[in-house]
């Protein structure tokens, strides 16, 4: 895919991921339409993609409010008048077990892991139906190939965003719009520090938990943008970002039911 003079939105543009997957358009000239909730991070990544000489457009947006994510198309074709490729990166983070995640943070979290890529999804087909070469791409985890215990309503969101780009892709087959769905390993960003816990959880399994998290997450946010975008390029419809993840994969296909067994032995050691 040539993304040279394109027009990608990409939410959660504000910082990790989606930053990086940002700034990797605008170095291969792509223009851009930049969404966070966070509107000065936006603004602070669109500085530096407008001084790789593309264009940038900022967004507030909490992809949770279905009015604002219906507005957001017409707000875009204002300023850049199509748009060819839509990158749902926003996310949020809640650790616990099932019995301990409410169900209200459990909805919050669907809400905007899961729902939040339905509602731009819907709101931006029509508009990348009228481009000739457009894409969708869909970050879902490492966590929507693998359900480790702790995690039950983060893997849930990210395995729903999984099954829900596959049957789409399958659904516009033949059409000039194609999905990527991307399973990144552990990327150093904030998440698990801003992971929202549950309430009641002893603040010391809390604490282990985010610590456990973070030594996970190794790999530089702009690397794992470089091989997101290159898997766009190459027209990949799954990235896998990381030999944790590849390696993930790998056992989950090897063996479906019992490889978490296989994963603890291995941290184990």
């Amino acid at each position: 895919m040539k993304l040279a003079n394109r027009v990608a939105v990409v939410t959660g543009a504000g910082g990790g991921i989606g930053r990086a997957i940002a700034i990797a358009l605008a170095r291969r000239g792509c223009h851009l339409a930049l969404a966070d909730i966070d509107g000065d991070a936006a603004a602070d990544c669109a500085r530096h993609a407008r001084a790789l000489g593309v264009r940038a457009s900022v967004h507030p947006l909490d992809v949770a409010d279905r009015a604002a994510v219906r507005a957001l198309p017409s707000q875009v074709d204002a300023v850049h008048n199509r748009v060819d490729l839509v990158v749902n990166n926003a996310g949020v983070a809640l650790g616990g077990s099932f019995e301990q995640v409410g169900e209200d943070d459990f909805d919050w979290l669907m809400e905007i892991n899961f729902h939040g890529v339905v509602r731009m999804t819907r709101a931006f087909l029509p508009h990348l139906r009228l481009s000739n070469d457009a894409r969708i791409v869909n970050v879902s985890s490492i966590y929507g190939i693998i359900a480790p215990p702790g995690q039950s309503a983060y893997a849930a969101s990210k395995f729903a965003v999984r099954g829900f780009s596959h049957a789409l892709r399958h659904e516009l087959e033949g059409s000039t719009v194609a999905v990527s769905v991307v399973h990144p390993g552990g990327v150093a960003t904030a998440i698990a520090k801003n992971a929202r816990a549950p309430a009641g959880a002893p603040p010391h399994e809390i604490e282990k938990g985010r610590a456990i998290a973070e030594r996970l997450l190794r790999m530089a946010p702009e690397q794992a943008g470089e091989i997101i975008v290159r898997g766009i390029e190459q027209r990949r419809a799954r990235i896998l970002v990381g030999s944790d993840a590849k390696i993930a994969a790998l056992l989950e296909r090897l063996s479906p039911v019992h490889y978490w067994q296989l994963i603890r032995k291995a941290t184990a050691r």
